[in-house]
């Protein structure tokens, strides 16, 4: 509050600062300050003017704020904005004429109005609506902007917020989503071998601990998604034995790229909820990371077949890689899935490059 007022007092000042220099400067040219008797008048004149400025313009301020002016509808405003203008100006020259009067600062032009009031009157307001109409303005449009940026900043961190919570939402379904997965994957070897079970059980609990660690992140290094792919992996491989195949080829160069964190390990768990856990013989899950033009290509391909469906029926996985990456980077990053033989299924994704 007190920055506003100082800036406020700051802005009075130099605009009628600025109005006093400007009519000193005229009246130089003009050849109005030769005498003492035209400076008492000129000077006596302009402070006056100037006085009486400054007080009604901080007074219609005050109206402004406590009709809560500058919060009505733009076609109100301007009404009450001409209202304001024409009473105060009526005001100006009602004191700025007697006062004058008192101090005998009359002008030549403004003597032979003496007796017709309403004429005298009339010429002091058309000079204060004039200045307080450019007041108005200037003080109008200075909020008006200061609104609107306002209410952009306001927009810019309403989005901002939102897109934190649909990050949020959708991490929250991620983690559930792969535990469900997995916990079916350590049932089915309950009884069939129990320790096997129980190291399953200590593999999850790596899983669980490195997506933890990470949950409060918006990217991690690719080293560390491929900590938990490989945990995950591990954990597959004690269901699927034989029937499952895994493959890496990945640049070191790109180890320390960032990446949405457990994206990669949703786009492998969909690799073998819906290629490999359907093929009798199992097959193949590779998981690809490279440099392709300015952007860092991660690619899991699988064997299984897609039946022309689109990602989005593939189930949440696919939805929820597509939805984070757009929060993230915009147009700037895609996503597709394909059919890249007649056995071999791959999903794609560009991030752009971080530098």
């Amino acid at each position: 509050m007190w920055f506003a007022n100082s800036r406020y007092w700051l802005f009075q000042a130099v605009g009628w600062g600025g109005f006093t220099l400007i009519s000193i400067f005229f009246a130089y040219s003009f050849d109005q300050l030769n005498t003492r008797e035209q400076l008492t008048q000129v000077f006596g004149r302009l402070g006056i003017f100037v006085i009486l400025g400054i007080m009604l313009s901080h007074l219609m301020r005050s109206l402004i704020l406590n009709v809560d002016l500058l919060q009505k509808k733009l076609e109100r405003q301007f009404l009450y904005f001409l209202l304001i203008t024409l009473l105060f100006s009526v005001i100006g020259s009602l004191i700025y004429m007697q006062v004058l009067q008192h101090f005998n600062l009359l002008n030549k032009r403004e003597h032979e109005f003496l007796d017709n009031k309403v004429l005298l009157i009339a010429s002091g307001v058309f000079n204060f609506f004039v200045y307080f109409f450019i007041w108005n303005l200037i003080y109008f449009i200075y909020h008006y902007v200061t609104k609107s940026r306002k209410q952009q900043l306001d927009t810019l961190r309403l989005e901002s917020m939102v897109k934190e919570l649909e990050l949020k939402t959708i991490k929250a379904h991620i983690n559930p989503h792969f535990i469900f997965n997995s916990l079916n994957s350590i049932r089915a070897l309950v009884d069939e071998n129990p320790q096997r079970a129980r190291n399953a059980v200590t593999e999850l609990s790596n899983i669980l601990r490195s997506s933890m660690q990470t949950e409060q992140l918006e990217t991690v290094p690719l080293e560390r998604e491929l900590g938990i792919i490989k945990d995950y992996l591990a954990l597959e491989n004690m269901r699927f034995e034989d029937r499952l195949k895994v493959e890496y080829d990945i640049d070191e160069d790109t180890l320390n790229q960032p990446v949405p964190p457990m994206m990669l390990q949703t786009l492998v768990e969909n690799a073998i909820k819906h290629g490999i856990s359907k093929q009798i013989n199992g097959g193949l899950v590779k998981v690809i990371s490279a440099f392709k033009g300015d952007y860092h290509e991660l690619v899991v391909q699988n064997t299984g077949q897609l039946d022309g469906r689109q990602p989005t029926e593939e189930g949440f996985g696919l939805s929820s890689t597509t939805n984070r990456l757009s929060l993230l980077y915009g147009q700037k990053a895609s996503f597709e899935i394909k059919q890249i033989n007649g056995s071999l299924v791959e999903a794609r994704v560009q991030i752009p490059v971080q530098v």
